[in-house]
């Protein structure tokens, strides 16, 4: 049991009588059972640091700092774990180490009692209970709970993903997004369904899951009332006028909408707050198309349509980006563009967490979660996601080399570019 004091003298006085340690800091009020270990510890307070590394100059209060930073430089490892053989530098971080075979976890939180293997791991843990947030990011001011955090925080402003897969390039802030992702290349689903059996990537995904196994519904909509077991369940229906929505969240902005909007459209259900935008609408299902270009004869059904659509004709580029200088045709790929030097990233994939800069990046990556695959060869058969793929799969039909041989696509290699600069940005090799 803890024994409290309610002042430091209190508590030093304790300390002398019933464990034995009569040297103690007049600063802080540490105690000692020896004056050497005080007098060590008074250099803390004084700032003295007698012991400096010959090569970066950097300065210790003892000399065993020394000697163990001194390893940081020469590589030396003298700790060594007899059951896996791993090397550390220090003793004690052998010892935590030992832990992770042992399954000792020695720290235990006196708040919910859960237990850690090192007393670094429970202070962190401990701020989840207290609410401190120590770390703040000197960009927004946003606050964390540790170091690291803010650290990949700060990415979101800079845009910087220092984490690259080497299977398909993708890039990642934390190296905990690109382990996660790894298991979509390795096939890996370390978590599963202790009903059924059916094994998940993510925790997340597994979560989501068990929830087909109850009747819990804990996603409701603001606007009619209705519940549902998942924020993308498959198919919903609008009370209001019968039309399916393949997502709560596309139900939920149609409710809202559709309270505003009186002039609903007999064919599609599509609803419109005037009747003139309900006519410029109906236009889609009779196919009328009253502006063309004088260039290539192509149709439109708005004048506004047209006259973007004039601009690939005109090169002109009236957008332009104020960072950069970047110049766009359309004002949304300025917009779209400008997210790469702020970093924001407002379309959220639900399954995996994964961020991107637009919603048909997101409509895109959507597919590798729902398996849709829409473009398909119309040699072999073969489908994909992407035309992008599909394109680079025709390839392998043809001897067609549009890279001026610097990039080769066959059974056994591939070389991925960068978009813009055509320069290799990975190779992966022998992929039989």
């Amino acid at each position: 049991m803890i024994k409290t004091y309610q002042s430091t003298e209190e508590l030093i006085r304790h300390l002398q009588c019933a464990h034995n340690k009569a040297h103690f800091c007049d600063v802080c009020g540490k105690t000692f059972t020896k004056n050497r270990f005080l007098r060590v510890h008074s250099k803390i307070h004084k700032g003295l640091k007698q012991f400096t590394c010959q090569d970066c100059g950097k300065a210790f209060l003892r000399k065993e700092h020394l000697t163990v930073h001194a390893r940081t430089h020469s590589g030396e490892k003298p700790y060594c774990c007899d059951i896996c053989g791993k090397a550390f530098s220090q003793s004690q971080n052998l010892t935590i180490h030992k832990r992770s075979h042992t399954g000792e976890k020695p720290y235990h939180c006196h708040v919910c009692g859960k237990v850690f293997s090192t007393s670094g791991h429970l202070k962190t843990h401990m701020r989840y209970h207290s609410g401190e947030k120590p770390y703040s990011c000197d960009i927004c001011g946003k606050h964390f709970r540790q170091s690291a955090q803010v650290m990949n925080h700060k990415r979101i402003h800079t845009g910087e993903k220092p984490y690259h897969c080497e299977v398909c390039g993708k890039s990642f802030r934390t190296s905990c997004h690109l382990k996660t992702h790894m298991r979509y290349h390795s096939g890996e689903k370390p978590y599963s369904c202790d009903i059924c059996g059916k094994k998940f990537c993510q925790t997340g995904e597994l979560t989501r899951h068990m929830m087909t196994h109850t009747e819990e519904r804990p996603y409701g909509c603001h606007v009619c009332g209705m519940r549902y077991k998942f924020t993308h369940d498959k198919t919903v229906d609008c009370h209001v006028c019968g039309i399916t929505f393949q997502s709560a969240e596309e139900l939920i902005k149609h409710l809202q909408s559709a309270i505003k909007k009186k002039h609903f459209c007999d064919l599609c259900g599509k609803t419109f707050t005037k009747m003139h935008l309900l006519k410029e609408h109906s236009k889609i299902h009779t196919g009328t198309k009253e502006f063309t270009c004088q260039d290539c004869g192509k149709a439109f059904l708005r004048k506004t349509d047209l006259t973007v659509h004039a601009r690939t004709h005109s090169g002109e580029k009236p957008y332009s980006c104020d960072i950069c200088g970047k110049a766009f045709s359309q004002r949304n790929n300025l917009k779209s563009h400008r997210r790469c030097h702020t970093g924001e990233k407002p379309y959220h994939c639900e399954v995996c967490g994964y961020s991107f800069r637009t919603s048909y990046h997101l409509k895109t990556h959507m597919r590798y979660h729902s398996g849709e695959k829409p473009y398909s060869c119309e040699i072999c058969g073969k489908k994909f996601c992407q035309t992008g793929e599909l394109t680079r799969h025709m390839m392998t039909h043809t001897e067609e080399r549009p890279y001026d041989n610097n990039m080769i696509f066959s059974n056994n290699t591939k070389m991925i570019f960068l978009k813009e600069t055509q320069q290799p940005m990975l190779e992966v090799a022998s992929l039989s």
